[in-house]
């Protein structure tokens, strides 16, 4: 067999070339250029690791913040409410008394207009009392033909006046 004979003369060469090969490479890429990208990855984990505490601070740090932020506007709208409520106090105390001294002089006129009204109607009784007067003398001495005069006319209608 030929070919094997073939074989057996080259196949020191091509084992040679093979070794040669696979240390070239071994060599350049496994001594060369492994080690840069291993150090490459490592960089880059060590970054993104960094980069994650940074961000966990960052993102803690806004967290506190935002916190104290709360507390703070929580006490301001407190004090806020604490504002209005006094104002709305103030005001309220204002207003009654305000409403008190209106009410003082509503009172003093409703007083004084229930003393004139009140004589008023004493007036008005007394003039309705004389025209009764005069005319139950005048009708008494129309229909009967007698003079009555003033005092027993008078007490005859005050009589008449308190009976209804």
């Amino acid at each position: 067999m030929p070919q094997i004979a073939q074989l057996a003369e080259t196949w020191s060469s091509q084992l040679f070339w093979l070794f040669v090969f696979f240390g070239f490479t071994f060599f350049v890429i496994g001594r060369g250029m492994v080690p840069k990208v291993m150090a490459t990855v490592t960089q880059r984990d060590e970054q993104i690791a960094g980069d994650l505490a940074a961000a966990r601070a960052a993102r803690d740090a806004a967290d506190a913040q935002e916190e104290a932020w709360r507390v703070r506007e929580n006490e301001n709208r407190a004090a806020a409410q604490a504002l209005v409520a006094k104002a709305k106090a103030d005001a309220a105390a204002k207003s009654e008394k305000t409403i008190a001294a209106a009410q003082k002089r509503l009172d003093t006129k409703l007083a004084d207009a229930e003393a004139r009204i009140a004589e008023a109607r004493t007036a008005a009784l007394a003039e309705v009392e004389s025209v009764a007067v005069e005319a139950a003398q005048d009708i008494v001495s129309r229909l009967a033909g007698v003079k009555v005069t003033k005092p027993v006319a008078t007490k005859a209608v005050k009589e008449a006046m308190s009976h209804g």
